[in-house]
């Protein structure tokens, strides 16, 4: 089974450093641009993608994403579905602060995600661990029936090189998550490929 994971295009909080979490960010203008090149690309890559599903995290920066994405295919932007799912972990309280803002006020908490960042859980009432994150993400990726086009976000794809690609924690944790690329999964087969 295929799909192609693209990560939302950039938002300010992206370009600042900030940890957005589940906080509804807009886009800004490099992030749309980003999403009508990728738009391109996947127009290029699967045509007119009849057989595909189109499917978003709920959060504005996905939907428009997804909307000129497929804007740039050819395709109505309208016609997608969402899956709340696909959110971004939660970072508790930490989301709108840089990692150097956190380290002033929780040198000790930043040492802990450090040392064992993915089943780390920030401060907050609904934080959530990359771990936590990964269970959300499996659930919804058992689900997929058929071809996919899925915009959602950076977490969202170390989990899937955890769960598809099998890099340990500590390397999924760290893995890239560009906004100016598509990520070929073959989930049968395990293979994760950006393009």
């Amino acid at each position: 089974m295929l799909i192609y994971m693209i990560r939302h295009g950039q938002t300010d909080w992206n370009a600042e450093g900030r940890l957005q979490g589940q906080q509804d960010i807009p886009l800004n203008a490099l992030g749309r641009s980003q999403a009508s090149r990728n738009g391109e690309k996947l127009r290029e890559l699967i045509g007119a993608a009849e057989n595909f599903a189109f499917i978003a995290s709920p959060l504005s920066r996905t939907r428009e994403t997804m909307e000129r994405l497929r804007a740039a295919m050819g395709l109505d932007p309208n016609a997608y579905r969402i899956d709340e799912r696909l959110r971004e972990l939660s970072f508790g309280d930490w989301e709108g602060h840089t990692l150097a803002e956190i380290s002033l006020s929780s040198p000790d908490r930043l040492t802990a995600r450090a040392q064992e960042k993915w089943s780390f859980i920030p401060p907050g009432e609904f934080a959530e661990s990359y771990e936590i994150l990964c269970w959300r993400i499996g659930a919804w990726l058992q689900a997929v029936e058929q071809p996919t086009v899925c915009i959602s976000h950076g977490g969202v794809i170390r989990s899937l090189y955890r769960l598809i690609g099998n890099l340990s924690e500590d390397d999924a944790a760290a893995a890239p998550t560009p906004q100016d690329r598509i990520l070929r999964i073959d989930r049968d087969c395990g293979r994760l490929e950006w393009l």
